[in-house]
């Protein structure tokens, strides 16, 4: 009898289950219910911010404007720093360029070869320089230069006939003497004397003689279509009327080969 009623019980307990569990899965499978094709689509995001100037949807309120962006700032660039105008410093040395109207005339300053002519002595420094310049078959010329902080052209011209001597003199004549200077340059040759019938103006070109007699002591000029003087030194000494003939004659030979006066 108690058999019984316990297989009873459990039948009904399985029943129960079984249809507990059936309802369970049941609701597990069940579809999703399915949209309702008459509701409105929810808005997309564009749409459920409003724009700036849209109008206000129809019968309804005017859509809140959002702000109008607000215009980048452009900071502008910063000027660049000027540069500082560079100053020129003047010069402290001298600069030296040296030409010569005889090609590869050997040019010495300070007594130190510097090159052939044309030829720039740069870094000398300012103040009294010695300039010697010589060329085959012409005489050498020195000069003292003042150099000055800068650049400075020193032309040499060798073909120029340069001559200034004088010399003090007494014009014999035949029956006593005059005093008097002989003064010579490229253009010529004079005596100067206040004997005015005594003074004379000649190219050196028109001396037809003009020698010294060194025993003498005697200058002779004879010139041409002219007179003839014989001239000695004040205090008799020979050695001066010796150097005055060389000189001027040195000049009258150059200006026969066709070398021009110099005119300062």
């Amino acid at each position: 009898m108690n058999g019984r009623i316990l297989a009873i019980v459990a039948a009904l307990a399985l029943v129960v289950g079984g249809g507990f569990a059936a309802v369970v899965l049941m609701r597990m499978r069940a579809p999703a219910a399915p949209e309702d094709a008459s509701a409105p689509p929810a808005a997309t995001r564009e749409e459920a911010v409003p724009r700036a100037g849209d109008a206000p949807a129809a019968g309804g309120t005017a859509a809140t404007t959002a702000p109008a962006p607000r215009p980048s700032r452009r900071v502008p660039a910063a000027p660049e720093p000027e540069t500082p105008p560079v100053e020129e410093r003047a010069p402290e040395f001298g600069t030296l360029r040296i030409e010569a109207d005889v090609p590869n005339a050997q040019v010495f300053l300070d007594r130190q070869f510097i090159g052939n002519a044309p030829v720039t002595a740069e870094n000398v420094t300012p103040g009294q320089h010695t300039l010697n310049v010589s060329a085959e078959g012409y005489e050498s010329i020195a000069r003292t230069i003042d150099v000055e902080p800068g650049p400075r052209d020193v032309a040499i011209r060798f073909r120029e006939v340069r001559l200034n001597a004088t010399l003090d003199v007494i014009h014999k004549h035949r029956i006593g003497s005059c005093r008097g200077q002989l003064v010579a340059t490229p253009q010529g040759i004079r005596y100067a004397t206040d004997d005015k019938d005594d003074g004379f103006t000649a190219a050196l070109q028109d001396l037809e003689q003009f020698t010294v007699d060194y025993l003498d002591k005697n200058l002779r000029i004879k010139i041409r279509k002219g007179r003839q003087y014989n001239f000695t030194d004040p205090e008799g000494n020979a050695d001066r009327l010796f150097v005055f003939q060389r000189d001027v004659d040195k000049a009258r030979q150059r200006l026969a080969k066709g070398d021009t006066p110099a005119t300062d």
